[in-house]
């Protein structure tokens, strides 16, 4: 009575039964397959360096605003040359930081396979006439 009270039997202690008595295979929507080494999904990972690269262009735009603001403040364009100057970079180190994937897993096979270079079709040495 125990496992109803959570919605779920277990019949043989081997398959999970749903709520409408229908078992549910390991890998399905009503028991999925717990794997704890997959990898972070592409689509995970595409939003993750989206937000990155939105979070670093946002500081741009009140960066500009600040120096704007910091010229008629302080009256020194020294002052707001500098946060420009700062706020220049910010595209180039946005799109970096966003293309970057993450680091490589030491389980991850490497790909690269050396290969020596074939010898050339036509062998030998090449006489030359010189005339």
């Amino acid at each position: 009575m125990e496992n109803m009270a959570r919605g779920a039997e277990f019949d043989d202690g081997m398959h999970h039964i749903s709520r409408f008595g229908e078992p549910a295979e390991p890998g399905s929507a009503n028991n999925p397959a717990l794997i704890t080494g997959a990898a972070v999904s592409f689509e995970e990972q595409h939003r993750a360096r989206v937000r990155r690269y939105t979070i670093i262009m946002a500081f741009r735009i009140p960066a500009l605003v600040l120096a704007a603001v910091a010229y008629s403040a302080f009256g020194s364009a020294l002052v707001a040359a500098l946060i420009i100057a700062v706020s220049v970079p910010l595209p180039w180190i946005a799109v970096l930081i966003a293309n970057d994937r993450p680091p490589r897993d030491k389980n991850e096979p490497s790909r690269y396979q050396y290969r020596r270079p074939e010898p050339p079709a036509i062998g030998g040495t090449h006489h030359t006439i010189e005339g």
